[in-house]
């Protein structure tokens, strides 16, 4: 997808170093062991101390480089005095308890990433695995690639660490007061279900999150636990409530670089989603299955057994906005799978 957004932060942390971007305003990168390779991680001066946005993947690497970040002279000897998950993706919940637990704070997240997040840690049994099986047979997926999911077994709590037991709640709309700058959160869909996003008109900034990034569509899913879901729907009508901000606010993504061409961005993903749409309806003319669909959003990636479950998941995503358009129809396919054809 092209990329018109103007890069303002080429100089990047190295892991376990900080970049200052503003007076109170941090920047750290966490390593992760899958693409897209890092997540920010934003520091802002609050209450004598710092509040972080985000952690990473547990482990003892990012512990480690934790450590580093908060030994940097930057941050002046001070501590977290609060942490913000923005979603329950482990690179952005995976050290909460860990933080929570060393500085005696409670996470502060939307009701749903929180109930989300503990969900999943504690769903890892035999009968969820089974759902997962069946999703993606349903999906047409081969046979090698069900007992690859079979095998793999659950994987949220290996990149998340135990979470704390008590949260503080926020929510779209309210308004926080972080280090005497009063900060907006603006929840997004589709990428996560209630993801916050913060958003200072003092300032010019806008923490993303992985709702807008620079130089990818984030990862938009038809996950087994809502099977009747319109994620794309979702991400598409929930970045349109950021066009009310101006085009040169600072944009802080999750991953990727600042960049300050907001509504350029956001024509950029809906273009990108548009095209991928009406590729799906040209392509379906013949039925397929979400598997075989998956061979043409994603030539290179689709025929990866690790890549498998990602580029179905976001396939179904767009064939169920498809079906939401009216556009396509489902029909029976081979065994339990079922097919998507355009309809005339």
């Amino acid at each position: 997808m092209p990329d018109s957004s103007r890069a303002l932060a080429p100089d990047m942390p190295a892991p376990g170093e900080v970049r200052v971007l503003q007076p109170g305003l941090l920047r750290a990168r966490m390593p992760l062991p899958f693409p897209p390779g890092h997540v920010n991680v934003w520091l802002l001066e609050h209450e004598g101390g710092w509040l972080a946005v985000d952690t990473g993947v547990s482990g003892r690497t990012s512990r480690g480089l934790w450590d580093q970040v908060l030994a940097q002279p930057a941050l002046g000897g001070r501590p977290l005095m609060a942490l913000l998950v923005t979603h329950f993706h482990p690179d952005h919940i995976g050290l909460t308890g860990w933080l929570c637990d060393r500085f005696g704070i409670l996470p502060m997240m939307t009701r749903i990433e929180w109930l989300m997040a503990r969900a999943l840690w504690y769903d890892s049994g035999p009968d969820m695995m089974a759902q997962q099986v069946a999703h993606y047979t349903r999906a047409g997926c081969p046979a090698d690639y069900l007992s690859f999911v079979e095998g793999r077994g659950a994987l949220y709590q290996r990149a998340v660490a135990e979470l704390p037991r008590s949260f503080h709640a926020i929510r779209d709309g309210r308004g926080l007061r972080i280090g005497g700058c009063e900060w907006q959160v603006m929840t997004g869909a589709g990428h996560a279900p209630d993801m916050a996003t913060l958003y200072s008109a003092e300032r010019g900034v806008l923490i993303s999150a992985d709702q807008i990034l620079p130089r990818i569509s984030p990862y938009i899913g038809l996950h087994p636990g809502e099977p009747e879901a319109d994620p794309l729907g979702d991400f598409l009508a929930s970045n349109e409530r950021f066009r009310a901000l101006p085009e040169d606010t600072l944009v802080l993504p999750s991953h990727g670089e600042p960049f300050s061409t907001l509504h350029r961005r956001l024509d950029q993903l809906a273009g990108h989603h548009a095209e991928r749409l009406d590729t799906l309806a040209d392509s379906c003319r013949e039925p397929l299955t979400a598997y075989e669909a998956a061979q043409i959003l994603f030539p290179r990636a689709a025929g990866e057994i690790s890549q498998i479950g990602f580029t179905v998941g976001e396939t179904l995503a767009h064939l169920r906005r498809l079906e939401r358009q009216e556009r396509l129809g489902v029909e029976p396919g081979p065994g339990e799978a079922v097919r998507f054809r355009t309809r005339a």
